[in-house]
């Protein structure tokens, strides 16, 4: 089928149902080719035994259009988005349940992995879970996507963005590619953005293209106040993203319909933990020591963007690692830390890289290349940390730029101990378990957040407080925290 050209329902739009590789839905779904983990940690899909529908391994059911309405109009009875079926709509249930499904299976693997801690964040801040989905059509689940305007991770933040919502970009880390705190910076951008517009569609849109663009196509279409009718006036590319969100809500409800099942994951969220490192460490030295593939490092790590985990005073440094690994880094931490090739470098002796932030004042005659040789970095790494889109600057602009130096220390040495965390109450006790504190709980706090506050693991919290399969954490109630 070529391009051809269809009614919506609401405006005249150019569609190609059979060629969607330039769509950036389309394409963000293609980039879980290139996520090398997939190769090795996905084996292909396991077929159940007694499957619901019965249908063949290799059957491709397919239905009339009067199926996908009816089966939409249920979800949409208890969402608080408008789930409307129309044409556009029809396209990307097409794209999703026919001509994707291999990717499809391996993106329901991957939501194994995230949707939990998704939707841990979503209930917090009172936001609808259906919200969960747009991380599908953002980045199909690929921590690592990066799009062409330069958005990155699963919630695909611009620089300038996630930078308002505190997402740190710098020589070694780019937190917008963390999965916990970009899905935390999201959260909060959808309550600003449901606060300026108080309609979720309205939101949508405003995620993908910005605020300003959504007040433009208000005034061009006359005042509408719904995405249905602004929708000729927004971006090509946000025309796609509502629909688009709609069928992957159609989709992830009615797998089992179009004979869909998922990969094997390599990690459900469970299946992994966290804790604080204390000194500056590379994937290689936790891959030689604990027998972890680097490629697994880094795709449960995909925030440190050279594979190295610096260590500052302004934040802790988080490594998420299997569950069945934490004890042993643990056990084996001075052997970690201490590890290094001996190809590459001596023995006794290690490089400690200490990142630095500088402001450069542009000179006149000055352009980003030349500043880029000056300090040892690249363009686009200017850009990112600038959050400039334009090939040229003016002379008196500041731009931020991080540069590194690397001192040789001893391997041996001891680092120095981290301050603790302020708790609003710590009382240290010894029991058979050892050294701990008594931490209270916080409105809105979980095992996760108080880990990371206190430099722990969910797993060790679990332990010394016995807590089971099934928890709750009350504000004002006191648990224990070992101290590590």
């Amino acid at each position: 089928m070529g391009t051809g050209t269809i009614f919506s329902g609401f405006s005249q739009v150019s569609y190609a149902p059979d060629t969607l590789q330039d769509d950036p839905i389309a394409a963000a779904l293609d980039s879980l080719y290139r996520l090398n983990l997939f190769e090795k940690g996905y084996a292909k899909v396991i077929y159940p035994k007694n499957p619901k529908y019965h249908f063949a391994p290799d059957s491709v059911p397919r239905y009339e259009e009067l199926v996908y309405e009816a089966r939409l109009s249920k979800i949409d009875a208890i969402s608080p988005f408008d789930l409307q079926y129309n044409e556009v709509v029809k396209g990307y249930i097409e794209m999703y349940t026919l001509r994707r499904r291999e990717l499809v299976s391996r993106m329901m693997a991957l939501s194994q992995f995230y949707f939990p801690m998704f939707e841990e964040q979503l209930d917090k801040y009172n936001l609808p879970l259906e919200l969960k989905y747009l991380a599908i059509c953002e980045s199909a689940l690929n921590p690592m996507a990066k799009s062409r305007s330069g958005a990155m991770g699963l919630w695909q933040f611009m620089y300038p963005t996630g930078k308002m919502y505190g997402l740190k970009v710098s020589s070694y880390v780019d937190e917008r590619c963390d999965p916990y705190k970009s899905t935390v910076a999201a959260c909060e951008y959808f309550q600003y953005l449901y606060g300026l517009f108080g309609d979720w569609q309205m939101v949508l849109a405003a995620y993908n293209c910005g605020p300003g663009n959504i007040n433009k196509a208000i005034r061009r279409s006359g005042g509408k106040k719904t995405y249905w009718e602004i929708r000729p006036f927004l971006p090509r590319e946000t025309q796609g993203y509502v629909p688009a969100f709609i069928a992957v809500n159609y989709m992830m409800n009615y797998t089992a319909e179009h004979n869909l099942y998922s990969a094997i994951p390599k990690k459900t969220f469970l299946q992994v933990d966290t804790l604080t490192v204390k000194k500056q460490i590379s994937f290689d030295q936790i891959s030689a020591v604990l027998d972890i593939p680097v490629e697994e490092i880094q795709y449960l790590n995909p925030s440190y963007r050279k594979m190295v985990i610096p260590v500052s005073d302004e934040s802790a440094s988080i490594l998420t690692l299997p569950s069945n690994k934490i004890g042993e880094f643990v056990s084996n931490e001075d052997k970690i830390y201490n590890y290094y090739k001996k190809d590459t470098l001596n023995s006794k002796e290690v490089l400690a890289i200490q990142e630095v932030r500088k402001t450069h004042v542009v000179k006149k005659g000055e352009h980003l290349s030349s500043i880029a040789k000056i300090y040892g970095c690249t363009v686009a790494e200017i850009k990112t940390w600038n959050g400039i889109t334009t090939a040229t600057v003016k002379p008196g602009k500041k731009l931020t730029i991080y540069t590194y130096s690397k001192q040789q220390t001893p391997a041996v040495q001891t680092p120095k101990e981290k301050p603790s965390p302020v708790v609003t109450e710590t009382k240290t006790n010894k029991n058979a378990s050892g050294t701990f504190k008594y931490y209270t709980i916080q409105k809105g706090d979980s095992l996760y957040k108080i880990a990371m506050k206190n430099q722990t693991t969910v797993e060790e919290i679990k332990r010394l407080n016995n807590f089971g399969e099934k928890y709750n954490l009350l504000p004002g109630q006191k648990i224990k925290i070992a101290l590590m």
